[in-house]
């Protein structure tokens, strides 16, 4: 969407300086993640006087490196934790499925999401609340309203106040289609005496004009919420931004290699062109071609015709031979075009955070995991570094939707009780040497017995003391055969 008239209509009417720069940056990072980047990939090429307007062939690997991020940092088997048995269940309900998460798609969409924030540069989750009342400028008890989680790209953030890196201050602006008309909705998370209060503002827009409209029905103009915890949380990739007035936005987690995104391609386009252009050529003489009854030249292969009468002396070959027709095979350099995507793969890999061996088309190489795992550990490094900021993300959406079923929803929860990520991580940490390391550990009395139960079989600390202590002795269950 275009985000000018909205800071414009904030820079007016508050007073603000804001600036809608960095918004061509995202919008050229999502051209690069659709895979096609005018600028780059759209080209003249010149025919004697005429001239023919063709794209390159594209690998788009803007796409497929935020996609594997996505794929590393929250998949199927990341989980939020909650140390509260009734926290945890009116987040997700494993049974019936009917926590707020599981409500939101929340893993679904959370997903989509990180791949979107890591070629944006920036992410948010936001809580909406359906049905809620307010009674005078306060929010009131409503249990029957629904929570319900936005989740927007950097296209829709506009940071107001930003300290130490953090988004304190926030405004988001989404793009509705109704009925053929286009309209934007305004929503403003501002702190007063150390509380939010959220706005809400609604706008038809036509033409690059906005035309304030009414509020759609049960959504109220403003909401004190009485807390300091926001009904937010922004996450960027976890890199230094070295852009220019982004205005606390993030950066994209290939916005330092727009270059290498082009040697793909480059190379790519070279590999393809190669294939179209390296079909065979074969030149008759014009003693084997006909022609009908209309004018059309007939080739021998056009008519199936395999015997001939060809009146006088054969042509001559470039090589002084006879000759009736000739030949021609490019060369169709497959391995040198091979050789050369790989290269550029391979400096995409290095640039984007996941090592130089992230993407391999040498099918036939053969690994081991240990020196698989040596080969992954950039990638594991970055990794661990990028879940910082999802981490803390999680934890401050989930607390934010605790505070609102405690607060307006009056849900037995407690929104201050401690939340933990469990990331899976075992695409690229070889478990079997951390679990062999960790049986190591309990032979040399580092590690107890039941930490390790607890670690690796899933036991809460009183069950897995328990099997320690149980009749069949843990050494066998864990291989060791014996002993203490």
């Amino acid at each position: 969407m275009n985000i000018q008239p909205i800071i414009d209509l904030l820079n007016k009417e508050k007073g603000y300086n804001l600036s809608s720069d960095y918004y061509s940056k995202v919008d050229s990072w999502r051209d690069w993640w659709k895979g096609f980047y005018k600028p780059f990939h759209q080209y003249i090429e010149m025919a004697g006087d005429q001239t023919k307007t063709r794209e390159l062939y594209t690998l788009k690997m803007a796409k497929k490196v935020c996609e594997d991020w996505a794929a590393i940092l929250m998949n199927e088997k990341t989980e939020i934790v909650v140390d509260d048995e009734k926290s945890n269940k009116f987040l997700h309900d494993t049974k019936d499925k009917n926590g707020i998460l599981d409500k939101n798609d929340f893993w679904q969409l959370g997903n989509s999401l990180v791949e979107k924030s890591f070629y944006s540069g920036t992410g948010a989750f936001v809580l909406k609340i359906d049905g809620m009342k307010i009674q005078g400028k306060n929010i009131v008890k409503s249990p029957t309203s629904n929570i319900r989680i936005d989740y927007l790209t950097a296209h829709n953030i506009i940071p107001l106040t930003v300290r130490n890196g953090k988004v304190i201050e926030v405004a988001f602006a989404s793009e509705i289609f109704k009925r053929g008309k286009k309209y934007i909705y305004l929503e403003t998370h501002e702190i007063e005496k150390n509380k939010y209060r959220i706005t809400n503002r609604y706008f038809s827009y036509n033409d690059g004009l906005l035309k304030e409209e009414l509020l759609p029905e049960g959504i109220l103009p403003y909401i004190n919420t009485g807390t300091d915890i926001p009904l937010f949380a922004i996450f960027s990739p976890n890199i230094v931004n070295t852009m220019s007035n982004s205005n606390g936005l993030g950066m994209s987690i290939f916005a330092q290699a727009i270059d290498n995104l082009k040697g793909v391609d480059l190379a790519f386009n070279n590999f393809c062109r190669d294939f179209k252009l390296g079909g065979k050529k074969v030149f008759y003489s014009d003693s084997l071609i006909r022609t009908d009854t209309e004018g059309n030249k007939i080739t021998p292969d056009d008519m199936m015709q395999q015997l001939f009468t060809v009146m006088g002396e054969l042509p001559l070959r470039e090589d002084g031979k006879n000759s009736l027709m000739t030949e021609y095979n490019p060369d169709l350099r497959v391995q040198a075009n091979k050789d050369g995507i790989q290269a550029h793969l391979d400096y995409l890999s290095f640039k984007c955070g996941f090592g130089t061996k992230h993407y391999q088309f040498n099918g036939s190489t053969i690994v081991t995991a240990t020196q698989y795992s040596g080969d992954k550990q950039e990638l594991i490094q970055n990794a661990a570094k990028h879940y910082i900021v999802i981490e803390k993300a999680l934890q401050d959406i989930a607390r934010a939707i605790l505070w609102v079923g405690k607060e307006i929803l009056e849900q037995p929860v407690s929104p201050y009780a401690k939340i933990t990520v469990n990331f899976e991580d075992s695409y690229i940490i070889d478990k079997e040497s951390e679990r062999q390391r960790d049986l190591q550990e309990i032979r040399d009395g580092i590690m107890q017995k039941w930490e390790y139960r607890k670690k690796w079989y899933g036991e809460d600390e009183e069950t897995a003391k328990k099997m320690v202590t149980a009749n069949r002795t843990d050494d066998e269950y864990m291989g060791f055969g014996g002993g203490s």
